[in-house]
């Protein structure tokens, strides 16, 4: 069963493009386009990795994050925050930050480290 990574974006086309890059890796996706919508997904589906933009609709990612760290069975989950915001933002122990526009070969090199 491949790894699952789940992609919180509220911008279509990028979450496209990364669905796109992380299958054609043989990863499974799933995708939450809000805060809100993410955290009953992520509990949902246990996912392996986050990928998470900053600047979202409904609250920012970084206040979703500190949400996650405090649910025992989700605060080990690895994230990789992709953002236009550049600075880490609140989310000081993302396993990488990355700006956008990103090189899709940076962001599955650090996926490829961290769940292999």
């Amino acid at each position: 069963m491949p790894k699952k990574i789940m992609i919180i974006d509220d911008d279509p086309t990028v979450v496209q493009y990364l669905q796109a890059v992380f299958s054609d890796n043989g990863y499974a996706t799933c995708t939450a386009y809000s805060t809100s919508e993410a955290l009953e997904l992520v509990k949902k589906e246990k996912p392996d990795l986050i990928t998470l933009d900053l600047q979202l609709p409904g609250e920012w990612g970084s206040r979703f994050y500190r949400k996650l760290r405090k649910v025992k069975e989700l605060k080990e989950i690895p994230i990789i925050v992709i953002s236009g915001i550049h600075g880490d933002h609140a989310v000081k122990d993302a396993i990488a930050f990355v700006a956008k526009p990103f090189d899709p070969e940076k962001v599955i090199g650090i996926v490829k480290n961290t769940i292999g």
